[in-house]
């Protein structure tokens, strides 16, 4: 008896040695799969990005304001859809895909993958048909009637972005960013080369060489768009097929398998409130919009200047403002499988490094993007636009800016939320953000000492009260309570002074060398400010270099250098 208690006992101790080792190799793979993926998606999104903003400026110029107004009004509409749509799937298959290989399950993430493509594929049709047919009802909601041939023409793209979600989503649960980064890389390609095509022939072509009206030529540079989203879907589709997902063999497969409703059920529960909180947002700008048209109607402007003038904020102080986020976004995306892995096999302590170092990073991006955007507006939007669109846009920018340090923070609050499993706090965190943001907006857009200046102020607001729920949310819930003096304050102190050397050398180089040269140069002078006081400060530190791909190798360089 005793000797069977003595070899249970010995048993029992060999199996934890195993799993706190397996524990261990799972944590160092995981940290390393987390920075390669940050790493391949903050590469593909600033290239995305640059594409849509190279997208953006011969298109401004084809169809004028006018038509980019039409052009965003549909995509607003577009996004609140998508939203609904995609948000919160691809972030519960990616969570549900890291459990079950944590417990190195491979049937139940295959069947996982599965059922949430079945799902994608029943809400991407159905989605496409509610904004198709509903496009006139859209475009009079939005006061805008000519709307309608462009809302009808984004429409498709629901279906195909559903279908690229779900793969997506599958590889997010295994870590692997590489074929959703190539596939925006070709979807944005594509968005970029057809969408200019598209526009070029229903303006200078079609129609015996007069061209068309300019809401339909709008209409068929979208058309353009929905074909390059289509190119990004074959290919995640052909690396699906090709994929073949890596499990540790060394550990018996899980025996516990759910059942087909069971993960759909529980792809649902996390699916909604995820999706829900992101689409309250998206659906308040869609409001937004049409508040913005009607108060500037209200306060002396037609119909076509007050689209014109609209057009003017989405594409020229939204296009640049979105640039610094897509260098965050890749760390939310990432997150949230890795942390789900931690928490799932009882890695609290690391899990909360992890999100010190996470917030840490994101501020660290965006407090001196937002402070550079805002002193160098002007000369920024110059490298790409004419001065008579610049003077407009640039004070817009100038303000909506500082918003960039709150979606910084948003940002990884909601995947730390979405990870622990607190997805419906970021819902009350958007809501009342919403909230803010149209009741500001029509106070202040509706204004005549403040007009249009109203919706970029409004914006700020709405994220600043997004990132404060976001926060108290995340420290009460989760305990993970940051020093705010190492996250916060050290890297805005470095941003502020790096904003004033911007600006100082942009005044002084200007002088005698051409605006362009000037803006490039005074932005690599703020850079090398930047990196030497955050050194300097000690905002970043050995556990966060750490962290980065060949961390070992920076440390051991700034250690020689004695910068660190």
């Amino acid at each position: 008896m005793n000797e069977t208690k003595e070899y249970k006992a010995e048993k029992a101790a060999q199996t934890n040695e195993q799993s706190a080792s397996a524990g261990s190799e799972f944590s160092k793979k995981n940290k390393k799969l987390f920075f390669s993926g940050v790493l391949i998606l903050t590469v593909s999104n600033i290239m995305i990005k640059l594409f849509g903003l190279l997208l953006k400026v011969p298109l401004t110029n084809m169809i004028g304001e006018e038509g980019m107004g039409y052009f965003n009004l549909a995509y607003s509409i577009y996004k609140w859809f998508y939203m609904i749509s995609t948000a919160g799937l691809p972030v519960a298959v990616s969570i549900m895909i890291s459990e079950a290989r944590v417990r190195n399950n491979r049937r139940e993430a295959k069947r996982i993958y599965n059922v949430t493509l079945l799902i994608f594929v029943i809400v991407g049709l159905f989605g496409t048909c509610a904004m198709f047919f509903g496009s006139g009802l859209f475009a009079k909601l939005e006061n805008t009637p000519n709307a309608r041939f462009c809302i009808m023409a984004i429409a498709p793209t629901l279906f195909l972005i559903c279908i690229s979600s779900a793969i997506r989503g599958y590889f997010q649960g295994f870590q692997n960013m590489f074929p959703t980064a190539v596939s925006q890389i070709i979807e944005a390609v594509g968005k970029l080369t057809l969408g200019i095509l598209f526009a070029y022939y229903a303006l200078e072509i079609a129609n015996g060489g007069e061209g068309y009206p300019i809401h339909i030529v709008a209409a068929y540079a979208i058309t353009g768009l929905v074909v390059g989203v289509l190119f990004g879907m074959v290919f995640l589709i052909i690396s699906r097929i090709c994929y073949r997902p890596i499990f540790n063999d060394s550990v018996p497969e899980c025996t516990v398998q759910k059942g087909k409703r069971a993960i759909a059920k529980t792809l649902i529960l996390t699916a909604i409130p995820v999706t829900l909180s992101s689409s309250v947002l998206s659906l308040t700008d869609m409001i937004d919009s049409a508040i913005v048209i009607r108060r500037l109607m209200s306060i002396g402007l037609i119909n076509k200047e007050a689209v014109s003038l609209y057009g003017n904020y989405t594409s020229l102080a939204v296009p640049m403002f979105n640039m610094p986020p897509a260098l965050i976004y890749p760390i939310s995306y990432s997150i949230v499988p890795l942390l789900s892995g931690q928490l799932a096999s009882n890695g609290k302590e690391h899990a909360h490094k992890i999100v010190t170092s996470a917030l840490k990073i994101a501020l660290v991006i965006a407090l001196p993007c937002a402070f550079g955007l805002s002193v160098l507006s002007a000369p920024i939007l110059s490298l790409l636009f004419d001065s008579e669109k610049v003077a407009t846009g640039a004070p817009l920018l100038s303000i909506l800016a500082f918003a960039v340090t709150f979606i910084g923070i948003i940002t990884i609050s909601t995947a730390v939320l979405q990870a622990y499993k607190f997805e419906k706090k970021p819902i009350l965190s958007m809501l009342a953000g919403g909230v803010v943001k149209l009741i500001s907006s029509y106070i202040l857009v509706g204004s005549p000492s403040v007009g249009i200046y109203g919706t970029p102020i409004s914006t700020v607001l709405c994220y600043f009260t997004i990132a404060s729920f976001n926060l108290y949310f995340m420290m009460r819930y989760t305990k993970n309570i940051p020093n705010f003096a190492d996250v916060f304050i050290r890297p805005l102190l470095a941003s502020v002074a790096c904003a004033g050397s911007a600006l100082g050398a942009y005044k002084l180089i200007s002088g005698f060398l051409g605006g362009k040269l000037s803006c490039l140069l005074a932005i690599l002078c703020a850079m090398v400010v930047y990196l030497a006081l955050l050194l300097l400060l000690r905002a970043v530190k050995k556990d966060d270099v750490m962290l980065l791909p060949k961390g070992d190798k920076i440390y051991a360089l700034l250690h020689r250098c004695r910068l660190m």
